[in-house]
Parts: structure tokens; C-alpha cells; sequence
């Protein structure tokens, strides 16, 4: 039984089989139908037209107007804002002076942009010249607020003294109106007893040209007028020798005393006012004190020839009032 239902089975699946294989066949020219129609109906449809391309000088024109008007509006926004006036200033370089007296002097204020002080550094740092003690400025910049001014000072050649008070005399030749402590003074210095400022400047000019080794020995600068010489001056070296030498001269003269100085025995005075000549100091004195008592006979005949004058000129106007006086009469 089991044989022939399989036989059966077999005789149905035979019969079957037939009518499946020319179905397949009417599927497969169907799909090439349907692709055909497809490809048809896509070259029938209109193709749309290409984009123009946009030409690079168009481009450019474009980027050139829109880059700058971004920056302009950024920096507008930034120059309204507080971070535009922030700034940290530092002075370096100076001893004699004051930070915020070479801030003054800069003329930079709080409400100054930063923007404008970066790109004006040159004319703040030349405003800080103005203050005498600074002889140069600059003023370096670092990202992104910090601002440095370094100053070069002038230096202290000598001091002016009047009494006790002691101003300092720098290598410009302006002599500082605020007197020094007392207690601040080196150990040894150059002394001068004249102020007047433009000889003072002259002064300081002669001596720039002078060897540090003479310059070092100078104690004391003081007039010491002559009837042939107005600018004379009488210097007095540590070792208490004495030059007297023209003040317009002394560049030219008083590098002689090196040559001269190894050949004195003794404290000596050397006279460049005419020419050169040495003679020992107790002798200058000596002559000074025989020269004393002559001056003041000669300024008692002065006088004395003052007086008669006088006494002339009065009795001559006397005589001529009497006579005027009869003649009215």
C-alpha cells in the first residue's frame, strides 16, 4: 500500500512540474518589458540644465568686501567693550626716578585705547624724554595687554652745593632743584659752587672729553674770574693740587696735568690760564699773603679818590647854585 502511495505521489509531482516550467518562462520576457518601458520613460523625460559656474574673480570680489566688513565689525564690538582700555604698564631701568613720574611724563592715561598706544609707542616713549633725568625711552609690547617702558638715565657727575644743601649735577648738564640726603652722597664726589646754566652745561660738555683717570681726581670746581680771563676756573684735586684753566679751554688744557703731575715733588698750583707753569702751593701762598696787604692799600687810594671826586662835584654844584642865585637877583 505504502508503494503504490508513493508511486501515486510521484505521477502527481510529474504531472505538476510541466506547468510550473513555462510559467517561469512568461515571467522573465515580462521583466525585460518592464525595464525597457523604464529606460524609455527616463530618455523621454527632459534632462534639467547645468548650473552655471560661478567665475573665481566673482568669488574674490565677494571675499574681499565681506572679510574686511567682518573685521570692521569685530573691532567695532571690541573698542566698545572695557577689555579695549586694558593694559599692564612696568618701568624697568630707572633708580633715580619714580615709576609713576615716567607714567606721568609718558602722558598715558587709563581711558587710552590699547590699540592706540601700541601703535603709537615711539611718540609716548619721546614724551617721557621730557622728564631731565630720563636720556632715552622705549616702550616694548607683549600679547596680549602688557606694556614695558625701559629708560636709560643720566648719570650723576658732580653736585652743585650751597651751604649744606648738596643738587645733583647729571652728564646733560641740568642741575636737579631737589637737594640729596646727605646720607645718600658717595664717598667721593665732584663739587661745584657755581649754578649759572649755561656755564654749568659748558662745564659738563669740557669734561665728557677728559680722561676718567683725571676726571676721578677733581674735588672741587669753583670761579676764580681774572681781569683777562671772565671764564677762569680754579680746580682742586683730591691731592689738594690747584690748575687754574679757562673754562672754554679746558678740553684742550687740562689733559696736560697728566703729563705734568708725575714731575711734582710737592702739592702743587699749575697756572693754564696763559700759558703753563707749576710752583709749589706754600709758595702761591706766600705770594698771595705778601699781595693781601697791597690790595688793601689800592682799594683804600680807590676809595679815597672816590671821595674826592665827590667831594668835588659838590662844591662845583654849590658854586654854580650861588651864582645862578646872584644872577636872578
Amino acid at each position: 500500500m505504502e508503494e503504490a502511495k508513493k508511486s501515486s505521489s510521484e505521477t502527481d509531482e510529474e504531472a505538476t512540474s510541466p506547468s510550473k516550467a513555462p510559467s517561469e518562462k512568461e515571467e522573465k520576457p515580462q521583466k525585460e518589458d518592464t525595464e525597457v518601458k523604464k529606460e524609455k520613460k527616463k530618455k523621454e523625460k527632459p534632462e534639467k540644465p547645468a548650473k552655471p559656474k560661478i567665475a573665481p574673480v566673482h568669488i574674490w570680489r565677494a571675499v574681499s568686501i565681506l572679510v574686511p566688513s567682518v573685521l570692521v565689525l569685530l573691532l567695532s564690538i571690541y573698542l566698545l567693550t572695557p577689555l579695549s582700555t586694558l593694559k599692564h604698564i612696568e618701568v624697568k631701568g630707572n633708580v633715580q626716578t619714580q615709576a609713576d613720574d615716567i607714567k606721568q611724563a609718558s602722558g598715558i592715561q587709563e581711558s587710552d585705547y590699547t590699540l592706540a598706544l601700541l601703535l603709537d609707542k615711539e611718540k609716548y616713549a619721546e614724551r617721557i624724554k621730557s622728564n631731565h633725568w630720563i636720556e632715552s625711552a622705549k616702550i616694548d609690547y607683549k600679547f596680549p595687554t602688557n606694556f614695558t617702558i625701559e629708560v636709560k638715565e643720566f648719570e650723576i657727575v658732580g653736585y652743585y652745593v650751597t651751604g649744606e644743601d648738596h643738587y645733583p649735577i647729571l652728564s646733560s648738564g641740568t642741575i636737579d632743584p631737589s637737594p640729596v640726603n646727605l646720607l645718600n652722597l658717595p664717598e667721593t664726589y665732584l663739587t661745584v659752587t657755581f649754578n649759572d646754566e649755561q656755564q654749568v652745561k659748558e662745564l659738563i660738555t669740557g669734561l665728557s672729553t677728559i680722561s676718567e683717570d683725571i676726571k676721578s681726581q677733581i674735588q672741587k670746581i669753583e670761579l676764580a674770574p681774572s681781569k683777562a680771563t671772565a671764564d677762569l676756573l680754579k680746580i682742586t684735586m683730591l691731592d689738594t693740587d690747584e690748575i687754574l684753566v679757562p673754562l672754554s679751554e679746558l678740553s684742550k688744557k687740562l689733559p696736560y696735568y697728566s703729563k705734568i703731575k708725575p714731575q711734582l715733588a710737592e702739592p702743587s698750583f699749575i697756572d693754564m690760564e696763559a700759558g703753563i707753569y707749576s710752583t709749589s702751593l706754600a709758595d702761591k701762598r706766600l705770594e698771595e699773603a705778601e699781595e693781601r696787604p697791597n690790595k688793601r692799600r689800592r682799594k683804600r687810594r680807590r676809595k679815597n679818590r672816590k671821595k674826592k671826586k665827590l667831594k668835588k662835584r659838590n662844591k662845583n654844584k654849590n658854586l654854580q647854585f650861588l651864582l645862578d642865585k646872584r644872577h636872578y637877583k
